[in-house]
């Protein structure tokens, strides 16, 4: 069965709309219909003249901006003919003058389930914004293409809060972008006059494959959505130097670095560390065309999704970052700042969420890798995560 998602439920109840008033839309180049109809198209033909300004979040309104801390400007939608402004720019959130002459913003944004994904702060800012102007909000629910069952990693430490993570929840939160619009609104305090326009036909065990629909690439480097599956894992090393993929016609999927001499011990350290269940840890050699390591051979791994369910990436990145420091020692690097408009604090803080836990991942690498090592950090991190399980409850949508 495919998943009919807010944007296609909206359209074919417009009545819903009729409150709404004076409308602006976030999107980008993957906000479609199952035809592949920008939502934008969508929505100017059923509100009219009642959509006046789109926003864009980070990358631009069509990705079209490769890196981190490359930001874009407002401009002109070529599509519709609506002027946009971006989120990504001199400012994160709307100023009041943007949202001058509006009565609701919609949001119709896909996100990929993970912590650090700076759409759905983007998404946060607006409904703060709204909630101290008393403006409308209204999210146009989409999947997790990770699913809602697994839940992954630290939670974040208010000490770590940044523009890659603002609220404390695991890299892999389980929720839908409507689910996280309620959960910031509530049990984080947002208090926005919020509705959200929920799917139908998605269950939480669905990952994006299992949804029927087509993959359109969120931003320039997650091409695929067996990218998301690994995203919470591989992300974390950006912080780093070592290679995530950028670079290569499979970012995230693909990683390693020039100094991985000893590639075939790596690779079993790695083997030997973690849950490897649900891929295939393929040996490979690549070359960056740009990004770290440019035109340098790179040894490394690609990893093969077999079975998505199974796959546990934050877990396997932690691993591939023990695995380099403990082989590597003098050559693996965590990255300075800046990192996501922060200039004092670790790239690595920022995304691991913690400040502690770069120091402990050093310290651990240090000993004698053995089995267990990583479940012995999940233990830790069990009691914190059941409490936002626990606390997240009320915000689910979704059986």
């Amino acid at each position: 069965m495919r998943t009919t998602i807010g944007l296609e439920i909206l359209a074919a109840n417009p009545a819903r709309a009729k409150a709404w008033g004076r409308c602006g839309l976030l999107v980008n180049q993957a906000s479609v219909d199952i035809r592949i109809q920008p939502s934008q198209l969508v929505l100017k033909k059923l509100l009219r003249d009642r959509l006046t300004v789109l926003f864009s979040p980070q990358h631009g309104l069509f990705a079209e901006k490769q890196d981190n801390m490359i930001e874009s400007g407002h401009g002109k939608d070529f599509i519709s003919g609506l002027p946009f402004y971006s989120l990504y720019s001199a400012v994160r959130e709307p100023t009041e003058e943007m949202l001058s002459g509006l009565d609701t913003v919609i949001v119709d944004i896909q996100d990929v389930g993970t912590r650090v994904y700076t759409f759905i702060y983007t998404m946060a800012g607006i409904m703060r914004t709204c909630a101290a102007l008393g403006k409308r909000v209204v999210v146009l629910d989409r999947p997790n293409p990770l699913g809602g069952v697994v839940t992954e990693g630290n939670i974040l430490e208010m000490d770590s809060r940044s523009f890659v993570g603002e609220y404390p929840m695991p890299m892999r939160h389980g929720m839908t972008v409507g689910e996280l619009a309620m959960w910031f609104n509530g049990a984080m305090g947002i208090g926005a006059d919020l509705d959200i326009i929920r799917m139908r036909g998605w269950k939480r065990r669905m990952h994006w494959r299992d949804t029927g629909r087509t993959w359109i690439m969120t931003s320039p480097n997650m091409p695929m959505p067996e990218t998301a599956e690994v995203y919470p894992g591989m992300v974390l090393l950006e912080g780093t130097n070592i290679s995530e993929g950028r670079g290569t016609t499979i970012p995230f999927l693909t990683v390693g670095a020039p100094y991985l001499e000893r590639h075939h011990d790596w690779l079993n350290v790695l083997r030997d560390i973690c849950d490897c269940s649900g891929m295939a840890l393929r040996p490979t050699v690549f070359e960056p065309t740009f990004n770290k390591w440019s035109g340098e051979s790179c040894r490394g791994v690609q990893f093969v999704i077999l079975e998505e369910a199974k796959v546990r990436s934050y877990q396997l990145g932690l691993g591939v970052l023990l695995a380099t420091m403990h082989l590597a020692p003098n050559a693996f690097q965590y990255k300075d700042p800046p990192y996501e408009y922060e200039t004092i604090r670790p790239p690595m803080q920022l995304l691991l969420g913690s400040g502690r836990l770069p120091g402990t991942l050093r310290d651990l690498a240090q000993r004698t890798l053995r089995k267990g090592v990583l479940h012995e950090l999940e233990e830790e991190w069990r009691p914190s995560l059941k409490e936002f399980l626990l606390q997240r409850k009320d915000s689910l949508l979704y059986s």
